[in-house]
């Protein structure tokens, strides 16, 4: 934002520096050379004035003589000729003479208006003396050109300095209005981006900025709030809910032990079949528990190795996959570190292999597999059972979206909720040969994309 706020007050200041300053320059470089040239012609008039009473009153040439001389010491040139473009008289210098001005001359003599010629740095001007139709001579001018184009070097270097002034003034002036904008707007995305990672107590700085900004991080600070009031309440929830359910079935597991200990018969049949309804009913609430705390988890992403969490996982459910007679291996690409919330990784993979070794017949073979795909890092859990119907993967990330489930139908659930709330995706794909893979998309961790940013910097303008 900084930067394309900076290059557009630039490039506007520029357009509209372009279009006042160069054509005010323009416009006085012109006036300078009308007046240079309006000036020439008046001392040319002089000396045509002088020159006429000479050779048309045939009065002494001493005005004329000193008008000349006048214009010598001015540093200009002048010849006067008759009436047959005979040279009468001059100033010692001879740039009022040769063929450019025989050609004024002639032009003059004839009634013509000239057009004085620019060459080799002098301007060249031709006044008749006496009337324009039928005048007694004509006089020619010669002026350096240095001075006019003196003063009009001077025009366009200031009007330089002018654009080169207000275009710094524009960078300056650019930059500290990007800075005053954007450094807040910078500030308020990096206390979003901490309260999507999990700082609840995150609050953005309301001073800084213009005031649609403050009035944002105003808004953002009540939302996050609130969200933090929210998700406290729902943990409180879920931590009651799992005292007061958990602490009565517990209890009733201890009575109905105490009942069967002595029991005989039908009755030890039926005190044995309402044991595995509590037991059932106290793995259901405890995947319930852990379905709602994986739904209000707001993690902080933090650098997992996941060949190092793959291996130990394994290893540690290698010796129920034994016991069932079902192979469970890892293969891994290279080190590979994913961001994921402190313990996902781990509760993730043990549902996954808890599944699948579970689904696997005796002889069967589960594999962990880890390898990089795109931009993301990709793990795939796959096992030879029985597979799935279309139907029920389509419906399996659902809350007992599986009814063919041995277990509590709710562990691809949590797996699903922990996987996207990381920003990754999980989909359930056809084993090659038969049987079920669980492809899991992750996100690589990248330092400069967990960049912290200082909260309460204060940006004034």
């Amino acid at each position: 934002m900084t930067r394309r706020i900076t290059w557009t007050l630039l490039v506007l200041t520029s357009v509209l520096l372009v279009l006042a300053v160069v054509p005010l320059a323009a416009l006085v470089t012109a006036r300078e050379r009308v007046a240079h040239r309006d000036s020439q012609r008046a001392a040319t008039r002089v000396i045509a004035a002088a020159a006429e009473e000479h050779l048309s009153d045939h009065r002494p040439a001493t005005a004329m003589r000193q008008e000349l001389a006048a214009a010598a010491r001015a540093g200009d040139c002048a010849a006067v000729y008759d009436a047959s473009a005979r040279l009468v008289a001059a100033t010692p210098c001879t740039a009022a003479q040769g063929e450019e001005a025989d050609e004024l001359v002639a032009d003059v003599l004839a009634g013509h208006e000239p057009e004085p010629p620019e060459n080799e740095g002098r301007l060249l001007a031709a006044e008749p003396a006496g009337e324009v139709r039928h005048p007694a001579g004509a006089v020619v001018l010669a002026r350096s050109a240095a001075p006019l184009d003196a003063r009009i070097a001077a025009i366009w270097g200031w009007a330089a300095a002018i654009g080169t002034a207000g275009l710094a003034a524009s960078v300056l002036l650019s930059v500290r209005l990007a800075g005053w904008v954007s450094r807040p707007v910078s500030a308020l995305d990096a206390s979003a981006r901490r309260l999507g990672e999990g700082a609840l107590d995150e609050r953005a700085d309301v001073g800084p900025g213009p005031p649609e900004v403050r009035r944002l991080a105003a808004t953002f600070n009540t939302m996050a709030a609130r969200t933090e009031a929210l998700v406290h309440g729902h943990r409180a929830v879920i931590a009651d809910v799992s005292h007061q359910l958990r602490t009565p079935l517990a209890a009733l597991r201890l009575r109905l032990d105490v009942l069967a200990a002595g029991a005989e018969g039908d009755t030890a049949t039926e005190l044995a079949a309402a044991q595995e309804e509590i037991a059932r009913l106290s793995r259901l609430v405890d995947g319930l528990l852990e379905v709602a705390r994986a739904e209000q988890a707001t993690p902080r992403p933090t650098a997992v190795r996941l060949d190092e969490v793959v291996a130990e996982r394994v290893a540690a459910w290698s010796p129920v996959a034994q016991e069932r007679g079902v192979r469970l291996t890892a293969e891994s690409e290279s080190a590979l570190t994913v961001a994921l919330g402190a313990g996902h990784l781990e509760q993730i993979l043990d549902n996954l292999i808890a599944n699948a070794v579970d689904a696997v017949p005796a002889d069967g073979s589960v594999c962990v597999d880890t390898r990089v795909a795109g931009g993301s890092v990709r793990v795939l859990v796959r096992d030879d059972g029985p597979g799935m119907t279309a139907e029920a993967k389509a419906v399996a990330f659902r809350r007992f979206g599986n009814p063919q489930a041995r277990g509590t139908g709710l562990g691809l659930a949590i797996v699903h909720r922990l996987v996207t709330v990381n920003g990754g995706t999980a989909r359930l794909a056809d084993t090659p040969g038969g049987g079920l893979t669980v492809v899991l998309d992750l996100p690589p961790w990248t330092e400069r994309g967990h960049e912290r940013v200082p909260r309460r910097d204060l940006y004034r303008f």
